[in-house]
């Protein structure tokens, strides 16, 4: 296998669905996986649909298309609020989108008529996380308009908290979301059967017993692939945290100083970072850069080996403390935290290769 390359355990991720099925079934909610930190990759889809999600959800239409092609036979949902230069595409493409703007839903109601199909869609509140959503006093009067539009059906009313704000779920707000599917119901006499209002952030409010009976669905992503919840990145209990684990070849290995010698100024990115005087250490050039990764968002296996910083294509490591030590050829192995898988998965450099049952499916070449 090429370096650098990220090995994927479809075991781990299928467990950690299950795991998260099953936590959500008991209050009464439904899950939708979501792929996007895997750019859309077939086999991590397939892996959380044997974990027991209902369906695949992800933020580009590529990534829904990449599913498709390779055969992942599903219900998607768009992530991304749909760009009203892609109403067709959308409509095409995914049987549900979540949608704020009135003008791109007449251009999908549009879209629909023309194809002939009913096309759903949750209409996305702002809750406070400053992201994407209508403001709820603004909610009803939007829905006012919405609801006359032809090919189109409203399945219900959504919320995305902790991806851009820090807000976390909580029960003020869950409740305010059940509150407002109440006065929309009302307002209008209909029934609107799904309440999306949590993603992985909202782990120890369902835990605690505390989301609102009403909040039925969850779309959920680094849960299962990390197995981390995000309010806090903590490990959620009975998942794991190691299904993706990046793998870079040694390029150089030298003895050299703990600090730059000579005068400087800003690095290729425009930092001037920071060094600890430590006397002559070894340091190790390894194959994969800031271009693949994000650099703080990876760890060595290996615990006595520490990242020093990196530049578009090499990461520096220092392995002075590493017994025996290492060579150029040597194997290094890295944990991801989200980010840094995000990255790396949309990479081109970095090869993928997929596991199952300890059998290698795919050297992703």
């Amino acid at each position: 296998m090429a370096f650098p390359y990220i090995s994927i355990d479809l075991d781990k991720i299928e467990h950690n669905a299950r795991a998260v099925v099953d936590l959500c079934t008991q209050h009464g909610i439904e899950v939708t996986g979501v792929t996007k930190a895997t750019c859309g990759h077939p086999d991590v889809a397939t892996a959380m649909l044997r974990g027991g999600v209902s369906s695949i959800a992800d933020s580009r239409l590529e990534n829904i298309h990449r599913l498709q092609d390779a055969g992942v036979n599903t219900r998607y949902m768009l992530l991304r609020l749909p760009p009203l230069s892609g109403v067709d595409e959308v409509v095409a493409s995914v049987a549900v989108s979540l949608n704020s703007e009135l003008p791109v839903l007449a251009g999908l109601s549009q879209a629909a008529m023309r194809q002939r199909r009913v096309h759903e869609v949750i209409v996305m509140v702002d809750l406070g996380d400053l992201r994407e959503g209508i403001w709820p006093h603004d909610l009803v009067s939007f829905m006012r308009k919405a609801l006359k539009l032809g090919g189109i059906r409203v399945l219900g009313l959504g919320a995305n908290l902790a991806c851009f704000g820090g807000v976390v779920p909580d029960k003020d707000n869950m409740s305010l979301l059940v509150e407002l599917t109440h006065k929309i119901e009302n307002t209008f006499e209909l029934k609107l059967g799904c309440v999306s209002g949590l993603n992985s952030s909202g782990f120890e409010l369902i835990m605690a017993g505390r989301v609102p009976k009403r909040i039925n669905h969850a779309r959920i992503g680094e849960a299962i692939i990390l197995g981390r919840e995000t309010a806090h990145r903590k490990p959620w209990p009975g998942t794991d945290q190691d299904a993706f684990t990046l793998h870079a070849e040694i390029l150089e290995m030298k003895a050299k100083p703990s600090r730059p010698v000579g005068t400087r100024s800003e690095d290729a990115f425009g930092h001037v970072p920071q060094f600890r005087e430590r006397g002559v250490r070894n340091r190790a050039l390894v194959n994969v850069g800031r271009e693949d990764i994000d650099v703080n968002g990876v760890a060595p296996l290996d615990s006595r080996i520490e990242v020093v910083g990196a530049s578009s294509g090499y990461l520096v490591v220092d392995v002075t403390d590493v017994p025996g030590g290492v060579d150029v050829g040597d194997e290094l192995a890295f944990n991801l935290n989200y980010s840094a898988l995000l990255r790396a998965m949309t990479s081109a450099y970095v090869k993928k290769q997929v596991f199952r049952g300890g059998v290698c499916l795919d050297d992703g070449l």
